[in-house]
């Protein structure tokens, strides 16, 4: 639907995908996703919610808001039904300079909390319908984590085993995620870095068999974004009465960044795109190729690779989705990101703004709000927040968010006499 604030989009109706059968045509698919991005979105969000550009006036409060209790107009099939169709919301001029206006694309609100919900139903999917991934069997991916969950989600609703290779130095969180939804986790030394678990992920199925999901190589990422993120985009803008006028991501695969410009840049020919990388990791900057094997995959690690904390993002390759992408048609404009400056802008989108998003997504509203700096006044500028902060608890960004109390909530704590726990007293109870 049209752009809402933060607070409007709880409990506001989405598109409802009712699936008789999970084994129609990938093709088939992308239609009835293409056709549900289409159709007129105003009749999903009640009238009286905070739309961008009405009145706030009298609609603060929550019961103010009549599309809550409505419910979502019938009944999915399956989770996988409920992957896209991810809000769009307004930052405020808490952050926002003047003279522009900035969004924010919420991917944390498909199932499993990450645009990676996308790609996950578009292999498996398009595997079904090729005849290449059948009952019993096992799927296989290397990944930094949001893929896997995603992965593992799908695989656990569609019962096929799942195994996901992962890197050590990701945060430890997702390998407990996707353990929880089935899958087993191998975890790859971290001297390997991101080739070495892609080399593990073919290893074993070359050994066993196994269907490997080819994240990285595969045209089902960005076809996937082509009929649904970008459509979704263009959709949600127009309907507010909203011309977008630049649009800023960063890449993991390259899938969002592929397929989602494309339909931008079809709809919206005068868009800018911004791509935006890892300032330790600048392999596009660098303009060197990835060396590859005959499927795709990176022959070897690339040499402009550094560590980074953008989890996600970058890996110590060019992937082949990104590579194949049209680049002179769809990127205006690379912007590195500083890794410190990735993590205090998560940290400012959460205290400021009630948006919980990850470390890549703080390095994808930085890039936009260097965009903003400079943009021309009336621009429209909508930045991918690609995953929640959940994702993050034992990395940089948690690292200085202490589990006790600070001075100063102790001092709130001793202002009352009841139920104090203070270090190194006695705890309180009621005091009669």
């Amino acid at each position: 639907g049209p752009s809402l604030s933060a607070t409007s989009w709880c409990g506001c109706l989405r598109p409802v995908f009712h699936r008789p059968s999970m084994t129609s045509a990938a093709l088939a698919v992308s239609t009835l996703l293409v056709a549900v991005a289409m159709r007129p979105v105003r009749a999903l969000v009640a009238p009286g919610a905070r739309l961008v550009g009405r009145s706030h006036a009298a609609t603060r409060a929550l019961s103010a808001i009549p599309g809550r209790g409505a419910g979502r107009g019938g009944l999915y099939e399956d989770l996988t039904g409920m992957v896209g169709n991810t809000p769009v919301v307004k930052i405020s001029d808490k952050m926002c300079p003047p003279g522009v206006e900035l969004y924010a694309k919420c991917e944390y609100f498909n199932p499993l909390s990450s645009v990676k919900d996308r790609l996950a139903v578009a292999i498996i999917e398009d595997a079904e319908a090729r005849g290449v991934l059948k009952p019993g069997d096992t799927v296989v991916e290397a990944t930094s984590g949001n893929t896997g969950i995603a992965v593992a989600m799908v695989c656990a609703q569609r019962g096929y085993d799942c195994i996901i290779c992962m890197a050590e130095p990701f945060s430890v969180e997702r390998r407990r995620l996707m353990r929880m939804l089935g899958a087993k986790v191998i975890v790859t030394p971290k001297a390997g870095k991101g080739t070495g678990m892609v080399r593990k992920a073919e290893e074993l199925c070359a050994t066993h068999g196994y269907f490997l999901c080819h994240q990285f190589e595969t045209d089902a990422n960005w076809k996937f974004h082509e009929a649904t993120t970008g459509p979704e985009l263009v959709n949600d803008f127009a309907a507010a009465g909203k011309k977008l006028t630049h649009w800023v991501t960063g890449y993991g695969t390259g899938g969002t960044f592929h397929g989602a410009g494309k339909a931008l840049k079809a709809a919206l020919p005068d868009v800018e795109i911004i791509l935006a990388e890892p300032e330790a990791a600048g392999l596009l900057a660098s303009g060197v190729p990835t060396e590859r094997n005959d499927d795709g995959s990176p022959k070897a690690s690339h040499p402009a690779f550094a560590a980074h904390p953008i989890q996600g993002w970058t890996p110590d390759f060019i992937p082949k989705v990104l590579e194949d992408a049209p680049m002179d048609l769809l990127m205006d404009e690379l912007v590195p990101i500083p890794g410190d400056q990735a993590v205090a802008t998560a940290k400012a989108l959460a205290a400021k703004e009630g948006l919980l998003t990850g470390i890549s997504g703080g390095g994808t509203m930085y890039a936009a709000l260097q965009v903003a700096q400079k943009a021309a006044p009336g621009s429209v500028i909508c930045a991918m927040l690609p995953d929640t902060g959940e994702r993050y608890l034992s990395t940089p960004l948690f690292a200085d968010i202490p589990a006790d109390m600070s001075d100063e909530e102790l001092e709130i704590a001793k202002s009352t006499p009841s139920f104090q726990l203070i270090p190194g007293e006695e705890p309180v109870l009621q005091v009669a």
